[in-house]
């Protein structure tokens, strides 16, 4: 007797569309998969919706862009084929952009000439750039117009050449665009001279006072021996009137004793000496003077500056309180190759903000020390002010920057000197002083 065998899996039940073995979980199965793909395929719906909307943006962003540019532009192909202009080669040549579609790019140019030498530049230059050659077009008007212009060369992914992209400008507007530039530099080159020049004149007004005591003291002398050689000058005529008027032995030896002829002529030396030197200081005063005053120029001349340090010094500390100290501390030569009118206004502004800085210390002193290193010249300037803000110390040197209250500085002092130093080959710098007080450094070239 035989055994039943066991169903199949896959035989029928007896109840039409039933599966033996597929049970309630297996389509379970099936159903959440169908789901998953479901939200998979609205995912993918989402995020295409998305990219469109974007794609769509860029495409209205770039043509706006390209709507907007004010250069001509055409992109062609690798044969000179175009494909896209902008608003700009429709306004200059009079046709719509559909009409210049297929059209060659080298129809644009004026004359058989100008087309051959687009032709050679294109195509030499079909791998590389091509910048600024100017070649001419032909406008809507039928009239001919210079065109400066910049071929690019387009690639596809891969780096296989699509074509190139030329832009351009008339001429004329290039033209027009350098004349106003370079009289906007002119203008501003003119406003730095009027600028540098104010601030010097300001300088200058400040150290008046200075200047005027360091002229009256030789000039005291001068006036001083001037009227001693007058006296002098009257007893000797009286002298020798007597002597050329036959005067006796004793008559004369008389006067000689009674007018102290032999007192003046031991004096006179003395006398003509002092006052040739007073006269020379007043003229080496007023020669620093006029060089300072004086618009910059490219002067290059020898000079110690230890001595127009020392000048700088005393006109400044000539016009300020008499508690105000400066120290110096300087080789006996440090001798330099420039302008020495202009390094002295750098030591003049210098020592100028040391005083300013020291105004309300209950001691008001600057320490100036020198040396020579490496054929260098290092100054240091070190006064005991209040010291620099840390936020100030990045923009010391720019201009019109001023910490002063208005109406106090021009806010160019600092400016001007750090463009001097620079053109004398040196540097110079700002920080605050371990010790308390603000330091400014300057190092200088050495002249061989």
């Amino acid at each position: 007797m035989s055994t039943p065998q066991d169903p199949s899996p896959l035989q029928h039940t007896g109840h039409p569309g039933e599966l033996v073995g597929v049970g309630e979980e297996v389509w379970m199965d099936v159903i959440h998969k169908m789901d998953e793909v479901y939200s998979d395929l609205l995912q993918y719906e989402v995020a295409l919706e998305e990219k469109n909307a974007k794609l769509e943006e860029s495409q209205q962003f770039i043509l706006s862009v390209l709507t907007s540019i004010s250069d001509i532009l055409v992109v062609c192909d690798r044969n000179g084929t175009i494909e896209d202009v902008n608003r700009s080669l429709e306004d200059f040549t009079g046709r719509s952009a559909a009409q210049l579609r297929g059209t060659s790019v080298f129809e644009l140019f004026a004359g058989d000439q100008a087309r051959a030498q687009a032709r050679h530049l294109f195509s030499a230059f079909s791998e590389q750039p091509l910048h600024d050659c100017e070649l001419p077009l032909r406008a809507g008007d039928g009239g001919v117009v210079p065109v400066s212009l910049n071929c690019t060369p387009r690639f596809n992914a891969v780096g296989k050449s699509l074509g190139m992209v030329v832009t351009g400008r008339p001429v004329g507007e290039l033209r027009r665009a350098y004349q106003a530039l370079r009289q906007a530099h002119e203008d501003l080159k003119r406003t730095q001279q009027q600028l540098l020049h104010s601030e010097k004149m300001a300088s200058l007004g400040r150290l008046v006072a200075g200047v005027a005591h360091e002229l009256n003291n030789p000039i005291s002398f001068i006036l001083g021996n001037v009227h001693a050689l007058k006296r002098y000058a009257d007893r000797l005529q009286a002298y020798i009137a007597a002597l050329h008027g036959g005067a006796g032995a004793d008559r004369l030896a008389q006067l000689r004793t009674e007018l102290r002829i032999d007192r003046i002529v031991g004096d006179l030396p003395p006398l003509i000496e002092g006052t040739m030197e007073g006269a020379e200081r007043t003229r080496d005063i007023v020669d620093g003077l006029k060089r300072f005053s004086a618009i910059d120029r490219d002067e290059q001349e020898r000079f110690d500056l230890a001595e127009t340090l020392e000048r700088a010094v005393r006109w400044v500390h000539r016009a300020t309180r008499e508690s105000f100290e400066v120290r110096i501390e300087l080789p006996p030569r440090l001798p330099m190759l420039g302008s020495p009118g202009q390094m002295q206004q750098v030591m003049m502004n210098l020592v100028q903000n040391a005083w300013d800085a020291t105004a309300e210390q209950p001691e008001h002193w600057l320490d100036i020390r020198g040396e020579i290193a490496d054929g260098r010249i290092h100054l240091a300037f070190h006064d005991n002010g209040p010291g620099i803000d840390e936020q100030h110390l990045a923009h010391i040197f720019d201009p019109f920057f001023s910490t002063k209250p208005v109406g106090k500085g021009t806010g160019l002092g600092l400016s001007i000197s750090y463009g001097i130093v620079d053109r004398h080959g040196g540097r110079i710098s700002a920080a605050n002083h371990p010790a308390g007080g603000a330091v400014f450094t300057l190092d200088l070239p050495l002249a061989e």
